[in-house]
């Protein structure tokens, strides 16, 4: 059975189930589903907890197995953690689990914590056992445009609220600008407006002077602000990106999977093949395809040789060499090609920036 986070509490409010698994690498929102859970325990008698950390090949999970059976000494019920940092339980780990979910008894409450897993992870003997066994709840990473909503309703549950007009819009965006990537930052920012500012309206002001600049910058991401053609964000990230020491080279390397995954797509369905299977066959899903599906309209193949060239000149310029006609500082030439691609899918267009024209 699958929650979702922000139905989590309706959940908990009729009844606890007896297995729980969190899944996902959006810290704070786990944590939270996590204490949601311990509360909900401790207000019907669970009263004892035991937490089983999963570390590797050495692991006992014969002692798990053995906690979940014996009787608590001090309480009636027990809450039993069990912490697998790496998802990867291991064929022992595999076994152990499927058996745990065999087991399962109504005084004894478990939750399971997993990083996000990949398909292959999804469809394996343990993780099939541990979601038709319980509840498993998915944490994933609140994107940036649902952002502003997200902060919203967190000041709102906090008592305050910025203004029902353009100018709070204004602000949820600058606000979310300077969290982005950065949930347990933006927390603690949003903590900080709480205890800065009495219930009520924000102005754009009071939250310009308390919010600092905490976003953390995926350059996976990257790709998808370009693929949206939101120019003032692309370069925001690169030059968040910059500062925080990422590679120039891994950058480089984002933008151009993005080129060639479109030039393969573009190229498939000329040749007749429905877009929905060039998606599937370049491993394009969920946000991206829609990007992608939104993109391609933009390009010809002429234009997608004109940005594969110029990707060409940006990773020798990365690697050391030179183009008069370009940057020789390999992050203004990571602009330059980010400027291109993003104009070149912008809807409306946005101005195109030729191969040696400067960038603004």
């Amino acid at each position: 059975m699958q929650v979702r986070v922000e139905q989590l509490g309706a959940h908990l409010r009729r009844g606890l189930a007896r297995l729980y698994t969190i899944t996902g690498d959006e810290p704070l929102q786990a944590q939270e589903a996590g204490d949601a859970i311990r509360s909900a325990a401790r207000a019907v008698g669970y009263g004892e907890r035991k937490v089983f950390v999963a570390g590797g090949a050495q692991t006992d999970w014969s002692s798990l197995l053995g906690a979940a059976q014996a009787m608590s000494l001090f309480a009636e019920r027990q809450l039993i953690e069990i912490r697998i940092p790496n998802g990867k339980p291991g064929k022992d780990g595999s076994e152990a689990l499927q058996r745990y979910c065999e087991t399962l008894c109504d005084d004894v409450l478990t939750i399971v914590h997993l990083p996000r897993l990949d398909r292959q992870q999804q469809q394996s003997a343990w993780a099939s056992a541990l979601d038709t066994a319980g509840v498993t709840i998915k944490v994933d990473p609140v994107e940036r445009a649902a952002l502003p909503q997200w902060l919203a309703k967190r000041l709102a549950a906090q008592g305050q609220r910025l203004a029902d007009d353009a100018q709070g819009q204004a602000a949820l965006a600058f606000f979310a600008d300077r969290v982005e990537g950065n949930l347990l930052a933006a927390h603690q920012e949003l903590q900080k407006l709480a205890l800065l500012y009495p219930a009520g309206e924000l102005s754009f002001e009071q939250l310009e002077a308390a919010v600092l600049d905490v976003a953390r910058y995926d350059v996976f991401k990257l790709g998808e602000a370009v693929l949206a053609g939101q120019v003032a964000r692309v370069l925001r990230m690169l030059d968040g990106l910059r500062a925080e020491g990422e590679a120039a080279v891994l950058v480089h390397w984002s933008l151009a999977n993005e080129l060639l995954a479109l030039a393969r797509i573009q190229a498939a369905v000329a040749q007749g093949r429905p877009l929905p299977l060039a998606l599937r066959e370049q491993r394009v899903w969920g946000p991206r395809e829609r990007l992608i599906e939104r993109a391609l309209p933009q390009l010809d193949a002429a234009a997608l040789a004109r940005l594969t060239a110029a990707a060409s000149i940006c990773d020798g310029i990365v690697k050391g060499l030179k183009d008069p006609r370009w940057p020789a500082e390999p992050w203004d030439a990571l602009r330059r090609l980010a400027l291109l691609m993003t104009r070149a899918v912008a809807k409306p267009a946005l101005p195109r920036l030729a191969l040696g024209e400067p960038d603004q």
